[in-house]
């Protein structure tokens, strides 16, 4: 057994919550250890850590990174030592020197996919996946609206829907944002802090609104979104940056024009291997084919978690972020 260093949380609230604590690490059954080599970071880890996702306590925060399998359990047969993996479906655990992992959560790098650039896209890239190619399956007749265009997942949803061939509008908090996000793919930009989003979507798209709308911000943008989308379109909720939305009245949906509404989760769309590695070969041939590059705005050494937490909730980032073992 091996000692290392990992981020916990003891209770749930601000950035402060997070201790830097040790411990030795010992596969067993089908887990794997992992020694990290690049750490990806989502705004899921702050909902982990404010306690918005409730989990047991104490617990490691963190859900997607890439490194070298160093040692694994009695049990596994799926990857062996020395391979190259990365991973954003094996549960909080990811701010660490290394950590412990089913196999099965284990996705083989290629390649031509660098370590940073594995733990900077999985979580965001297969979540962009799921959302073009599953939840609604986008091609060139759909205009779609995206919140945050300018943000991790935002850059990856717009170079893909554009590649896919799709009108797509977003929105920024700032012109510096929105020109970002016009960069990689985004047709329009709406400055939320400027406009209100639903009569400028209106005014885009000749009164019509867009075919599906897609919100990770929550509260703050809900009735926005549900006033942007035209007749027996989807809206797909997938996170709470702003806080939980509002529960969803049926009566709106069908006042609106019998309007569709999901609570997506990359975990129901991941629940197999099968899925998992499905979706991972669909990133991978989108970042091979040059559809999608992952920018990698920030780096932070792993021991400055806190800071990292602090700017991604001030909405000082753009782009993916990593965190670097041994710094």
């Amino acid at each position: 057994m091996t000692n290392y260093n990992r981020w916990q949380i003891e209770q749930t609230g601000g950035p402060e919550q997070l201790g830097w604590v040790s411990g030795d690490l010992e596969p067993q059954g089908t887990q794997a250890l992992v020694r990290h080599t690049a750490v990806g970071i989502n705004f899921i880890d702050t909902y982990i850590r404010s306690g918005l996702y409730p989990a047991p306590l104490p617990t490691g925060i963190g859900m997607e990174g890439a490194g070298i399998v160093e040692a694994v359990g009695p049990d596994a047969h799926l990857v062996r030592v020395g391979d190259r993996v990365g991973y954003c479906t094996s549960g909080p655990g990811s701010y660490a020197e290394a950590r412990l992992a089913d196999e099965a959560t284990l996705i083989p790098l290629p390649d031509g996919i660098d370590d940073e650039t594995a733990a900077a896209a999985l979580l965001k890239g297969l979540t962009v996946c799921y959302l073009l190619r599953k939840t609604f399956v986008v091609n060139d007749s759909h205009t779609v609206l995206f919140h945050a265009a300018a943000g991790g997942v935002g850059l990856i949803f717009c170079q893909w829907a554009k590649a896919l061939g799709a009108r797509v509008i977003g929105t920024a908090g700032s012109a510096e944002k929105g020109e970002l996000a016009r960069a990689n793919g985004c047709d329009e930009i709406i400055l939320y802090r400027q406009e209100e989003v639903a009569p400028r979507v209106r005014a885009l798209t000749g009164g019509r609104g867009v075919d599906v709308a897609y919100d990770a911000v929550g509260r703050d943008t809900y009735q926005g979104t549900l006033d942007s989308i035209a007749p027996h379109g989807l809206f797909a909720s997938f996170g709470n940056a702003s806080g939980p939305p509002p529960a969803v009245n049926p009566m709106d949906l069908m006042q609106r024009g019998s309007l569709m509404f999901t609570r997506t989760s990359l975990f129901s769309y991941a629940s197999t291997r099968e899925d998992l590695l499905g979706l991972a070969d669909m990133l991978f041939e989108a970042i091979g084919n040059g559809s999608v590059k992952i920018h990698i705005n920030h780096r932070y050494p792993l021991s400055e978690a806190p800071q990292v937490h602090r700017d991604l909730e001030a909405r000082r980032t753009t782009g993916s972020i990593v965190m670097l073992p041994g710094g």
